[in-house]
This record gives C-alpha cells, structure tokens and sequence, in this order.
C-alpha cells in the first residue's frame, strides 16, 4: 500500500501513453478563469449572504487566501510533474499509492460532484429566463431534487422541494457530448465563454459600486464568525467554507498540464493568473451585491438563524416580506439588477450565466476525466477508462461514464448541500498537496524545480492548516459524506487496485529507487543505453 511511483517512472509512463500537448498559457488562464467563475459567485452569494450577512466580504477574503498558499503548493509541483492527475499524482511520487487512491477518490468529490452543482446552479438561471421570458412556469417536481441529511448514517430525503432536476440533467450531458469530441475545441468555446463571463460580471460591478448604500452592510456579521451556538456551517467562517466553492476550479489547470506546450512555464501561470483576476472580481461583485440592496439573512418561524436549503429556509422565504431578499433567490446577481432598476441588464447577466455556466461544468468533468484516466494508466482502475478515442483522441468512454454520474448527482441534490460535498474532497486534495511539497523537498532536494513555492516552509503548512480549518466549518453533513466515501473506496481498492496496480505488478517504465537509497539518477535497465549517453532522455 505504501509503494510509490518515482517522478522519474510517472514522467516516462506519460511520455509513452500521453494526450496531445496544444494548450498556451493564455488558453490555460482562460480555462482556470472558466471553472472558478460560475456557480459560486453567480448563485453561491445567496447562500453566503444566509450565513454570514454582509460579512460574507470577509468569507471571500479567508477562501481566497486559502487558495492563493494552495495554489503556490500546486505550481510547484504540477511544474516538476506535469502530468494528468494533478493531486492524485503529486501523493503517488511523495507519500504512496494507498494515500494516492485516498486523493483521487477525494478528487471524484471535488470535480464530478462541483460540475453537479454547477449543472444546478444553471437550472436556477435558466427557468429564471424562462419565467421572465414567457411568463411560463416550469413544473416545479421538475425544477429541483429532494433536500438531503444524514439520519445516523443513512441519507434521508426530503421531497417537499422537488423530485427531479430535469435542466441539470440536460446541461450536464451536452457538455459531456462536446467534452468528448476533443481538448481543443472545448477550449476554443471556453474561451468564448468566458468572455461573456467577464463582460457580465464587469456589467454588474460598473452599475452596483455606484449605488452603494453603506447602510446596507449594518449588521456586519449578524450570525457572528462561527454562527450560532448550536448551528453548523454557519457565521463568517461557515460561509468561507462554503464559498470556498466559488475558488474550485483552479486546480483542474494542472490537470491539464499532460497537454500544456511548455507546461513548466505555462502551467503556473495559469494557475496564479487565473486565481488572481477571479478573486479581484468576487470582491468587486460582493460588494456591489451588499450595498446595492443588502445581504441580511432572513430568520425561522422562530427567529433562529437556519441554514440556506433547509425546509425552514425554504419556509421563510416564502413569506411576503422576504420576497425580494437577495438570500432567496435562485440566480442572485439577475436579482440584484432587477431589483435597483436595471431589469433589462439583469435579464442578460442571467443570459450571460445560462451561456457561461456550462463552461464550469465543462472543466470540472473535464478534470475528473483526467484523474479517471491517469489511475486507469496505472492499474488502479479498470483499463477502460484509459482508452483513447482513435478520431477525437480523448479519453471518451471515461467521459461518458462522468457525465452520467454528473447529471444523476445534479438531477437528486439541491446546489448547497453539492458545493459542501464537493468542498469536502477538494479541502482533502489541497492539504495532501501541501504536505507533498514539503515532503518532496526533504525526499529529493536536488531535483529540478523550474517553479519554487516561495517560503514553502510557511506558506505550505499554512495551506495545510487553512484547509483543515475551513473543512471543520462545513456543515456536519458535509463532513460526514467524507468518511463514508473513502470508506466505498478502500473497499474498490482493496478488492481491486492493490492486486492490478501496475506499480505492484511491476510494470513500470523505469526500475524504481529502492527506498533506502539517496536520491539520484535512475540505474539503466538490463540493455538500455548508458546514462551518459546523449541520446538517453532520462
């Protein structure tokens, strides 16, 4: 269980059975900046503003900063290994295959289950079009999924929000139909879609910081920074842990690097590049959100803070006088818009999100595609999904597969409880990471680093306790669903993974250092050429 995969023997099994290297680093920014912004700003600001009030600000500040020391952790090493497998892969090279199976597993919780929110969260903007369109008024059994929680250890569901998301289900699987046809066309409409992004989210901050209303932003932090005594997930910190979902995104960069030209380069830039831009634009939107109409949370029957997509939430905003709260909607910044007067702008930042939305959707199966594929390369799933299309030259049945589970998962679940879960995995994925890096510079200290995490001996363990801390904000049963999926997969890798592993069966590239040795060049095999010769790569 405790076998690693030298970078050395990574590098070479990539080289030999690689994807097609034809992304730039503007291309690379522009799809980092396509799946951090969606659902998180454009919907998630409702929930926050539930938890936290106005001091959501605050929220964005702490997910942010969580993310900017991860993203510092990742560079270094997507930039060492640039690879398909992103977290999953760094764990492999540094701490073992058993801990690499627990990541990429994790990783499934990050990608699939966020692209599911994010199917979500464009099934909100869409109906919303359509009621302002056509007056017509989508079945409502039909525009939602049950809301969910954990009765010991069982889920338990609650219909009384809906049965069936059905436009979920429709977005997921035509972006998983185009995700198949191949990588370059996908980010050729990315980049399209981001553009539309950009242009309504500047449309929002340039028509709300003028009407600011500083009265707007009393109370500050009406639940507290923690909520609440009795309360999980909630208060500033609480809303940080969720919100944090509005930064997932950025990693799914480097799980692009296999097929990044220059990735050494690239692969950083886009991962800093494209977490900069968002997190400037999240402060701007926040605060035009806030102060144009305020963020206050609205109450329980008994004037109990409740968490956003509870039945008492669900209660509460149906009452006359919270008709109009930011915290109730569906499609928040359309909200906003149509509430200060801009109805015609606020009907096409909602065309905007329907347009752009799925660009999220698109890098986060993107992603989980890539994490399927590299631990099929390795024999820890079924060879399958390793396969690549002989025309589209992408890993098309494992794209399928996502997208299936993609659009069930968004079909069933309500976009709060999604966003939880999958900042559950992805906390998981950042601090393995953070551990990697400093375990990597103890391990192999002379190995080329074309980019250093800088002070990597504050900023790493920072990372690692800023995702340990926000993951104990989430709600509790957001915590839970951790445990019990990790525990599905030891099983599939016990039964599975530990005996086809290509590690454990010996079929690697390159021999692998013995454990006790001192890091240094990687002996030849029996009748390879000598490791002076020039024409020896490695």
């Amino acid at each position: 269980m405790w076998r690693v995969k030298s970078l050395d023997a990574i590098l070479a099994t990539a080289e030999k059975k690689s994807l097609h290297r034809s992304l730039g680093p503007l291309q690379l920014t522009l799809l980092g900046i396509g799946a951090i912004i969606g659902t998180g700003i454009f919907v998630l600001t409702a929930a926050a503003a539930q938890k936290a009030g106005p001091g959501m600000m605050y929220s964005f500040v702490i997910a942010g900063a969580v993310c900017a020391v991860a993203a510092l952790c990742y560079s270094e090493l997507a930039a060492m290994a640039p690879v398909s497998g992103s977290a999953y892969t760094y764990t492999y090279a540094v701490m073992g295959e058993l801990l690499a199976w627990c990541v990429g597993w994790a990783l499934i919780l990050e990608y699939a289950v966020a692209a599911s929110a994010v199917s979500v969260g464009w099934s909100g903007y869409m109906l919303g079009q359509i009621e302002n369109a056509l007056g017509f008024d989508w079945p409502d059994l039909l525009q939602a999924g049950p809301v969910w929680s954990m009765n010991g250890w069982m889920p338990s569901p609650d219909f009384s929000a809906g049965l069936i998301n059905v436009p979920a289900i429709i977005v997921a699987m035509a972006v998983t139909l185009l995700l198949m046809i191949g990588t370059t066309e996908s980010a050729r409409v990315n980049a399209v879609l981001v553009a539309i992004k950009v242009a309504a989210l500047g449309a929002f901050v340039v028509l709300t910081l003028p009407i600011i209303d500083t009265a707007n932003f009393s109370p500050f932090a009406p639940n507290g920074a923690f909520g609440p005594a009795g309360t999980s997930g909630m208060g500033i910190v609480g809303a940080a842990a969720s919100i944090f979902f509005a930064y997932v995104g950025f990693d799914a960069v480097s799980t692009a690097a296999e097929e990044t030209k220059n990735p050494q380069r690239n692969v950083p830039i886009g991962l800093i590049g494209s977490l900069a831009i968002c997190t400037i634009f999240y402060l701007l939107v926040a605060a035009g959100a806030v102060g144009a109409i305020g963020a206050q949370p609205v109450l329980g029957a008994d004037g109990s803070a409740v968490q956003p997509g509870s039945a008492a939430f669900t209660a509460a905003c149906a009452l006359a006088e919270n008709s109009q709260a930011l915290v109730c909607s569906n499609e928040a910044l359309a909200h906003v818009l149509r509430v200060v007067g801009h109805e015609g702008v606020g009907n096409a930042v909602g065309t905007a999100a329907v347009l752009a939305l799925p660009s999220v959707i698109l890098m986060m199966i993107f992603g989980q595609t890539r994490i399927f594929f590299v631990m099929a390369r390795d024999g820890l799933l079924p060879e399958a999904f390793s396969r690549v299309h002989p025309k589209w030259k992408t890993p098309h049945i494992v794209t399928l597969f996502t997208g299936m589970a993609v659009a069930t998962a968004g079909a069933l679940f309500p976009v709060g409880q999604l966003a939880d879960i999958s900042n559950s995995g992805t906390l998981f994925a950042f601090f393995m990471v953070s551990i990697a890096v400093l375990m990597l510079r103890v391990k192999d200290p002379t190995r080329r680093r074309p980019f250093k995490t800088p002070l990597v001996w504050i900023m790493a363990p920072l990372s690692a306790a800023g995702c340990a801390f926000l993951f104990w904000n989430l709600p509790h049963d957001a915590k839970m669903v951790l445990p019990i999926w990790g525990g599905i997969g030891l099983v599939i890798y016990l039964l599975y993974g530990i005996r086809k592993s290509h590690v454990g069966r010996g079929i690697v590239d390159v021999p692998e250092l013995a454990a006790d040795a001192p890091p240094g060049p990687v002996p030849p095999m029996p009748g390879a050429p000598s490791p002076t010769d020039p024409h020896d790569k490695l």
